[in-house]
């Protein structure tokens, strides 16, 4: 096994779509041969399955709000919040994926640290969820494509469990429609308090690591660096799609339209369905702090045949007084008629 080190001109990367991509990257396009380890931290982000409805499971106004990443996954699993006080590990096999589907194989060396340090962790059962005292303080997932796989999961250190929470508010109207792969909720805990008295983030992030590599020094494990053509191929698949809005906001199910405007309040996001010349599904995503109404323009249009007299009408309900309510209606006209 060798790690794999994806820091840039020797500096870590903390950037969630960055990072989250970079795994779908090793699997697919580089496949180096064995078995590779990343163990990396992002920024504050949420970080939603590939097939989720990004409506129903975040509070988005929260996370433009705070500064928070959305990023969406190339593989399934819920949504989770990531800050610098957690740790992501994952496992990257281009040549064997025989344990695709088994959790417990790939969270064991880190159970078993865990454990030699007299914490009582363990995998919750029927689940991809490692938990402490009933908690969680780990969900992982994982994809497989072709003969190659990635699985991993977080290890909650001292992660801020009031952003999470404001961050994964649900939004009920929207969950009832039942569009995309629903996440399972659960109490969460940090490990901090539980380790030995002093360990720091640095302090685990080292311990783990020579464990998990059976290294008494972190310089005697193997390492892939990174290189300039990497990070190349890895950032024209972010220009591409992972790090674009319309990937990571725009990709939802049962919404099959995406698109995005620089109005002169800001970037407004719409995502939107159109069934049988009538708007069946509509999110209007301000990335901007927006004093007005969204959900009364949202309403209003389900259901019904896009015109301008209809759009204008339905801007007006907003009462929006921090942008242009002709700009906003030429916007929606233009994009759903």
């Amino acid at each position: 096994m060798y790690l794999i080190d994806i820091s840039r001109n020797g500096q870590p990367s903390y950037d969630a779509r960055v990072n989250q991509s970079l795994d779908n990257y090793f699997v697919n396009d580089l496949k180096l041969p064995g078995h590779g380890f990343m163990f990396y931290i992002n920024k504050p982000s949420v970080i939603i399955g590939r097939n989720q409805n990004a409506w129903a499971e975040v509070d988005i106004d929260y996370l433009h709000e705070h500064k928070i990443e959305l990023v969406r996954r190339t593989s399934g699993g819920g949504a989770v919040y990531h800050d610098m006080g957690n740790f992501i590990f994952e496992n990257i096999l281009t040549d064997n994926a025989d344990d695709f589907g088994d959790y417990a194989h790939f969270a064991e060396p880190v159970l078993k640290a865990l454990r030699k340090l007299g914490l009582d962790v363990q995998m919750k059962e029927n689940s991809s969820d490692l938990i402490l005292n009933g908690k969680k303080w780990s969900g992982m997932t994982m994809f497989k494509s072709g003969q190659g796989l990635a699985a991993g999961g977080t290890i909650m250190y001292d992660l801020n469990i009031e952003n999470a929470k404001r961050s994964l508010t649900e939004n009920q109207l929207e969950k009832q429609k039942r569009l995309g792969v629903l996440s399972k909720r659960s109490e969460i805990v940090n490990l901090k308090d539980y380790l030995p008295d002093g360990m720091t983030m640095a302090d685990l992030r080292e311990y783990l690591l020579k464990e998990i590599f059976q290294v008494k020094s972190l310089d005697d494990i193997e390492t892939y660096h990174m290189t300039d053509e990497d990070w190349q191929r890895a950032d024209k698949r972010l220009e591409e799609t992972y790090g674009t809005d319309a990937w990571n906001f725009g990709h939802n199910p049962g919404y099959y339209d995406y698109a995005d405007k620089e109005l002169s309040a800001g970037k407004l996001g719409i995502n939107w369905t159109i069934d049988d010349g009538k708007v069946e599904h509509l999110k209007l995503n301000p990335f901007f702090k927006l004093d007005g109404d969204v959900d009364a323009i949202e309403a209003y249009l389900t259901g019904k045949k896009i015109s301008e007299r209809v759009v204008k009408k339905a801007v007006k309900k907003g009462h929006f007084a921090n942008i242009n309510p002709d700009e906003l209606a030429d916007f929606l006209i233009e994009k759903l008629d």
